[in-house]
């Protein structure tokens, strides 16, 4: 099991960068989003998840465990392939999450190959998933009231985009002005729409 390739960046086309390690070139299917970060010559990292089939044996490569995580999820959903998969994170990890969290079916219906009823199986399969920390997470304690503090719901965000792997400096930078008061959810959106405006 490859886990990822470390090297020089020797080939770099359209979906596919081949990294040489030292003497032999592992081709990795890559995402625009990731193609964009790699420049020929370079030293290049790419984490890699692989595709075995009878007739095939692909290596797909990512820049970021986010990226690749997210990659693992969408291939999860009944009728989303590596093709489609790929497609949906051009844009970005934090778009693709986004548009899940947010129910916006266009951002995902604009990647080839994608259509309404997959969008809405994607967002449907997957909004649990991606805050799926949130959801395992117990605050509740004898000393705790009954009534939930605000303060939960901001610890409960946390933990989830900690789970989608943002750093901790990330995460406070990104919630600042939203409301503490706001359920778990609103606010991880915020806290989304304000990585994806910074990036």
């Amino acid at each position: 099991m490859l886990y990822y390739v470390s090297g020089t960046l020797a080939i770099l086309e359209p979906g596919l960068a081949v990294i040489d390690c030292s003497g032999v070139g592992y081709g990795c299917r890559v995402t625009a989003y990731t193609a964009a970060q790699l420049k020929l010559g370079k030293e290049a990292k790419l984490l890699i998840t692989e595709s075995i089939r009878e007739d095939a044996y692909d290596l797909y490569g990512f820049i970021s465990r986010e990226e690749q995580r997210c990659y693992e999820l969408l291939t999860s959903v009944n009728g989303v392939g590596p093709k489609a998969a790929m497609a949906i994170l051009a844009a970005g990890p934090q778009n693709f999450t986004l548009a899940v969290m947010t129910g916006d079916e266009k951002l995902l219906t604009a990647a080839q190959g994608v259509g309404k009823k997959i969008a809405q199986r994607i967002i449907l399969e997957l909004k649990d998933k991606i805050g799926g920390s949130a959801v395992e997470l117990d605050f509740s304690s004898p000393s705790v009231s009954a009534a939930p503090a605000a303060g939960n719901h901001t610890a409960l965000a946390t933990a989830a985009l900690q789970e989608l792997g943002y750093s901790p400096s990330e995460i406070a930078t990104a919630l600042k002005g939203a409301d503490p008061n706001a359920t778990t959810e609103e606010q991880i959106r915020h806290a989304l729409r304000a990585m994806v405006m910074k990036g």
